[in-house]
């Protein structure tokens, strides 16, 4: 399991031992001593680009870093496959809440808009308050499109039917493409094919790890 916890102990017990301090701990990786402090407190993780760079520096693995124990040479390969286990279901449970917030933001958006253009023609028609509304409820239609959209290109992958390959499109790509649900008709970068690209939450099956 992930525990920002033991990572951030592990982390300042390696830096002691090697006799480093926060301050220069964060000079050799370009951050702030204050992010440092904050991984050994337990309040933060060190950003992927610079976990590698880190390890290096502290002697230690990645799999040792992100669970936060020091591993033996035997345990070393159960404690990475739990590891990858552990990451692709909080990546999976992520974007299964993004996907729901994108749910939550078209259609909040939609019925604003509705709602807005309701009573400007029906209640103040033929009026220049009316256009103005329009406007307003276009407005807000037109964002929340844009970031349900955007929340949708950027949480999880869309999967060729034809290659199997996943990938994350452009957003100008999801914004033109043909759509069923959330389900686009896309040219696949690897093939080549163009398929109704189904939306998927992994960048691979699990069955392909097997």
């Amino acid at each position: 399991m992930l525990d920002q916890r033991k990572t951030g102990v592990l982390i300042a017990k390696k830096r002691k031992e090697k006799n480093i301090t926060q301050t220069i701990l964060a000079s050799y990786l370009g951050i702030t001593d204050r992010a440092v402090s904050k991984w050994e407190r337990g309040l933060a993780l060190p950003d992927a680009s610079i976990m590698l760079k880190l390890c290096n520096i502290l002697g230690i693995s990645i799999t040792e870093l992100l669970t936060g124990e020091e591993t033996m040479e035997e345990n070393y390969k159960e404690k990475a496959e739990k590891l990858i286990l552990e990451i692709r279901k909080r990546e999976e449970d992520n974007n299964r809440y993004l996907l729901k917030l994108e749910t939550v933001i078209g259609v909040l958006a939609t019925v604003s808009a509705l709602t807005i253009i309701f009573i400007a023609a029906f209640l103040i028609p033929g009026t220049a308050l009316m256009f103005f509304l329009i406007l307003i409820a276009l407005a807000i239609l037109s964002v929340g499109i844009y970031f349900a959209l955007k929340i949708e290109r950027d949480a999880g992958y869309y999967e060729c039917r034809h290659c199997h390959h996943r990938y994350v499109p452009d957003f100008n790509c999801v914004l033109m493409a043909p759509h069923i649900g959330r389900d686009r008709m896309m040219k696949c970068p690897k093939c080549g094919k163009k398929s109704l690209m189904k939306k998927v939450l992994l960048p691979e099956d699990s069955e392909d790890r097997n």
